[in-house]
């Protein structure tokens, strides 16, 4: 499986999954741009204008403030593309030849030092999708059968992806 890497888009830094469902390209977007399918993955509830230039609004993530950014890219059923906060959300889907899907989700980070943070939070967040797209019980990366936040993140830190930014919710000398 995909853990994830440390990049560049766009001269900006970046994290980048690439994971393949053996489910169809409808199935997955609708699992990554409808409301009803990001609550049971996404950290936040999300309610978005599905076009260019709408507003996409956040509440409910137990670590941030409700907020709002702008869809920089709505192209069903194969990419969708976001701001939050400081960073990008990018979303592409391309289907396989046996079907299924292949999801690339990149994240432009608005800071370096938040990479090994939010590879961690999307390594823990594409295993709840993962889950809903089987079938399982998925009910979001907050919960306390998620995969577990601290050893991920070590893991990323010994691999030498860029970190050190505030983990909220985690005192700073767990970070380190």
């Amino acid at each position: 499986m995909d853990r994830g890497s440390f990049t560049e888009h766009d001269g900006r830094p970046a994290v980048r999954f690439e994971r393949t469902y053996p489910h169809p390209v409808e199935r997955v977007w609708a699992a990554v741009s409808e409301p009803e399918g990001l609550a049971h993955w996404f950290p936040s509830t999300v309610s978005l204008e599905p076009r260019a230039g709408g507003t996409i609004a956040f509440s409910g993530d137990p670590h941030m403030e409700p907020t709002t950014g702008t869809v920089l890219r709505y192209d069903p059923p194969h990419a969708l593309s976001f701001t939050w906060g400081g960073d990008e959300l990018h979303f592409e889907l391309a289907p396989t030849s046996d079907g299924g899907c292949t999801l690339v989700l990149i994240d432009v980070l608005e800071a370096r030092d938040t990479a090994a943070r939010n590879a961690t939070g999307w390594t823990v967040c594409l295993g709840e999708l993962e889950k809903h797209l089987a079938g399982r019980e998925a009910p979001g990366p907050h919960q306390a059968d998620t995969e577990p936040f601290q050893p991920l993140y070590d893991s990323y830190v010994a691999a030498g992806m860029p970190h050190g930014a505030e983990i909220p919710g985690r005192p700073a000398s767990v970070e380190e």
